[in-house]
């Protein structure tokens, strides 16, 4: 009888166990998206941030920024980048900033450069505001960006390596005078550069950037870029080489090169876009062909960054 008892304690003891265990978890919450302003040094800035479906059951999350180009806004980022169906699908953290007067102080002569703009604290601000205020993993944050917004990815690599994972850069390179030879980060930070042979406004093949009203500045060419993260990651100086397949036959071809074998297993990854433009692969064509040249649609690059970026923890 008491061996009976005994069973009967047990399983009631059990059953309330599951139904306390069901009445921790909360539904589903739906995605969200939001504005948050901040005040650093003095400037008021803003952010878009996107919390994807389940935040409120998946734990840490990763996060990425994806930074506009120059005269670009967050909104407008998000049409041509757009990681939301990423985000709910991977449960990731997005978080779209905006610029000084529509532009960033990525090295080069911009407007918030001459003003004297200290963007990679803003970026630094904002990774502290995300961990203390959400579900942010700290070891998995990202920056991306495409034109103005890559330049300055670049810049937050070389000087935010404590915050930012990995970086991603389309339609950009780095600022050649001042930010890539004090480029110096206190870690291998594995990167990717995605670059079309005919951009007309950032030129693959480096130097001064004259065309389409933009800043100006001195930049390096896609190679040399290329060649400064794989000397600091310590990565295989020879590539593998591949052509990713031409699916859509809109005139553009795009090839792989794999530099492996860096220190901590970074890597370093340029995809070359043959008669692409300033444009994101498969991305929005913000403006006509004629000024910013062809959008490659043989490649997403918003899947590729994220299965880049996932791979790699600070």
């Amino acid at each position: 009888m008491r061996y009976i008892i005994k069973l009967i304690a047990i399983s009631v003891f059990l059953i309330s166990c599951k139904k306390d265990g069901i009445s921790t978890t909360s539904p589903d919450k739906p995605s969200e998206q939001k504005t948050v302003n901040l005040t650093v040094d003095g400037n008021a800035r803003s952010f878009i941030v996107y919390l994807p479906t389940g935040y409120n059951n998946v734990g840490k999350m990763p996060l990425i920024f994806a930074i506009h180009g120059g005269s670009g806004t967050p909104e407008g980022m998000i049409n041509i980048a757009n990681f939301k169906t990423i985000a709910d699908r991977d449960k990731v953290v997005l978080v779209y900033p905006a610029g000084i007067q529509k532009n960033w102080n990525d090295g080069r002569p911009t407007t918030p450069n001459q003003l004297g703009i200290d963007d990679v604290s803003f970026f630094n601000q904002m990774c502290d505001y995300m961990i203390n205020t959400y579900s942010v993993d700290g070891a998995k944050i990202y920056a991306t960006g495409i034109s103005n917004g890559g330049f300055m990815s670049s810049r937050l690599g070389c000087e935010l390596s404590n915050k930012i994972a990995a970086i991603a850069v389309d339609a950009a390179t780095i600022e050649a005078t001042t930010i890539a030879p004090n480029c110096n980060p206190g870690r291998p930070v594995p990167a990717i550069y995605i670059h079309g042979t005919t951009d007309p406004l950032v030129p693959f093949t480096g130097g001064q950037m004259t065309a389409g009203g933009t800043a100006g500045g001195t930049v390096l060419s896609h190679f040399q870029a290329i060649d400064k993260w794989v000397n600091i990651n310590g990565c295989n100086s020879t590539p593998t080489i591949t052509d990713v397949p031409d699916i859509a036959s809109d005139g553009t071809t795009i090839k792989q090169r794999i530099y492996s074998g860096g220190t901590n297993g970074s890597e370093v990854v340029s995809y070359v876009v043959l008669n692409g433009g300033h444009t994101w692969p498969q991305g929005y064509q913000y403006l006509n062909e004629a000024i910013i040249g062809k959008t490659s649609q043989d490649m997403n690059a918003c899947e590729v960054i994220w299965a880049f970026f996932k791979r790699f923890s600070r």
